[in-house]
C-alpha cells in the first residue's frame, strides 16, 4: 500500500472514560488502559495508523491529565504534537484547531480523525478502507466518514442514512451519499433502521482536507472559527502557550457531529458532499463493561463464560460474567450476569445489563469532590 504524504493521523485522547471507572481514571483514562491486549488503546490507535503515515505526521489531542503518560506510552511522536487543551470544548473546536495547524504546514494536508480507544480486528482491512477513502477526500471540497454495518439494533450508537451512489470521485466504488445523521435512536427506532438495510453505525472516524474542514469551520461556526486561527498562528512562537489558553475555552462547546455533519446533510443528499463509506474491519468502540466483556466472549467464542482475571478463579454454577481483581483467588457461585472490578482504593459491583450507569459514580465522585477516587 502506497502511503499518502499528505495524511496526517489526527487522534482525540481527551476523555475520561467514565464508563470503565474504577480502572479509569483522571490521569489514567481508558485510552491508557491496555483492554484487549497488551498495548494501551492509544498505542494499538497508533500501530495500526503507522503504515500509512511516518511518526512526525501524528497529532493528538488531549488534555493535561492525560498528556503526561501519552508522552510515555507514545515517545517516537513529536512531543510539540501532543497538544493539551487548556479546556474542554467538544471534538469541533479539538479537530478544527488541527485543520488550521496542518494548513498552515500544508495546504495538500488529508486529515483523518480518529478516537483513540477504538478495537479493530482487522487493520489490514482497516487500512484498505482509509486508503479508499483518503483518496476521495484529498480530490475535493468532499467529506468521508467511516460507516460500520449494524449487526444489532444499538442503541448506544449514532447512525448514518446513506442514500445513492456517488458517482463523481476518482473511484467512486462503495461510496455512498449521506442523507442525514441521527443521534442515538430508542430501541424500536434501532429496530427500524437495521431492516432498512441503508443504516450504518457512525464510528466516528472521519477524512477531510484541512482547507475543507477549515472553510466548513468560517461558514459554520463563524464566531469561533477566527479564536482557532489566531490559536494556530501563534504555534510555534512564545505567544502560543498564552494565546491557546485565552482563546480556547471561548470556543463553543460542539461536537463535530452538530457543528458541520448534520448542517452539511441538511442541505440534502446532492449538495451535502459527504459521503460514507461502509466498513467492515471488525470494530468495536468498547463503550462499557458490557461491551469488554462481549468483546472477549466472542474473540474467546464462549457465549455463556465468565471472564475472571485474578490469581487463581472457581466457578459453579456461575455463567455470564466480568471480574477482574488484583492478587486475589475468586470464587463465583450461583451468580450470573455480573461485573466485579477492585482497584487498590474501590470495588465496582454492577450487572451486564447496568454497567452504562457507571459513569453516574464518577459523577457523584466529582459532587462530593473525592478526588482521589477520580
Amino acid at each position: 500500500m502506497k502511503a499518502n504524504p499528505h495524511f496526517y493521523p489526527i487522534i482525540l485522547a481527551g476523555g475520561r472514560g467514565t464508563r470503565f471507572w474504577p480502572l479509569s481514571r483522571k490521569r489514567r483514562a481508558k485510552q491508557l488502559l491496555a483492554l484487549d491486549g497488551k498495548q494501551t488503546m492509544i498505542q494499538q490507535t497508533v500501530a495500526r495508523l503507522t503504515p500509512m503515515a511516518a511518526p512526525s505526521r501524528f497529532w493528538v489531542i488531549t488534555n493535561d491529565d492525560l498528556r503526561p503518560a501519552i508522552l510515555r506510552q507514545l515517545p517516537r511522536l513529536p512531543a510539540k504534537q501532543v497538544i493539551a487543551e487548556p479546556a474542554g470544548r467538544n471534538t469541533a473546536p479539538a479537530i478544527g484547531l488541527a485543520a488550521f495547524l496542518l494548513l498552515r504546514h500544508d495546504p495538500d494536508a488529508v486529515l483523518g480523525l480518529f478516537p483513540s480507544d477504538h478495537v479493530i480486528a482487522d487493520p489490514a482491512a482497516y487500512r484498505a478502507t482509509l486508503a479508499k477513502g483518503i483518496e476521495i477526500a484529498a480530490a475535493g471540497d468532499s467529506i468521508v466518514v467511516l460507516g460500520i454495518r449494524p449487526t444489532r439494533p444499538e442503541t448506544g450508537y449514532g447512525y448514518i442514512e446513506a442514500g445513492s451512489p456517488q458517482d463523481d470521485a476518482p473511484d467512486h466504488h462503495g461510496f455512498l451519499r449521506v442523507r442525514r445523521f441521527t443521534e442515538k435512536p430508542d430501541l424500536a427506532t434501532a429496530r427500524q433502521f437495521l431492516d432498512a438495510g441503508n443504516y450504518f453505525w457512525n464510528s466516528g472516524m472521519f477524512l477531510w482536507r484541512a482547507d475543507t474542514l477549515a472553510n466548513a469551520l468560517r461558514e459554520h461556526l463563524p464566531n469561533t472559527a477566527p479564536f482557532l486561527e489566531k490559536i494556530a498562528a501563534a504555534y510555534g512562537t512564545r505567544k502560543f502557550a498564552d494565546t491557546f489558553r485565552k482563546l480556547y475555552p471561548k470556543c463553543e462547546n460542539i461536537s463535530i457531529d452538530y457543528a458541520v455533519l448534520e448542517p452539511r446533510s441538511a442541505k440534502g443528499e446532492s449538495q451535502s458532499r459527504i459521503f460514507c463509506l461502509p466498513s467492515d474491519f471488525g470494530w468495536n468502540d468498547l463503550g462499557s463493561w458490557t461491551a469488554l466483556h462481549e468483546h472477549h466472549i466472542a474473540k474467546a467464542k464462549a457465549p455463556e463464560g465468565s471472564l475472571i482475571s485474578a490469581a487463581g478463579s472457581f466457578a459453579l454454577n456461575a455463567k455470564n460474567n466480568y471480574v477482574h481483581v488484583l492478587d486475589k483467588f475468586v470464587a463465583l457461585v450461583g451468580v450470573s450476569n455480573l461485573v466485579i472490578v477492585e482497584t487498590e482504593d474501590a470495588l465496582l459491583i454492577t450487572t451486564l445489563d447496568q454497567s452504562q450507569d457507571v459513569g453516574k459514580v464518577v459523577k457523584h465522585l466529582d459532587e462530593k469532590k473525592l478526588k482521589k477516587l477520580v
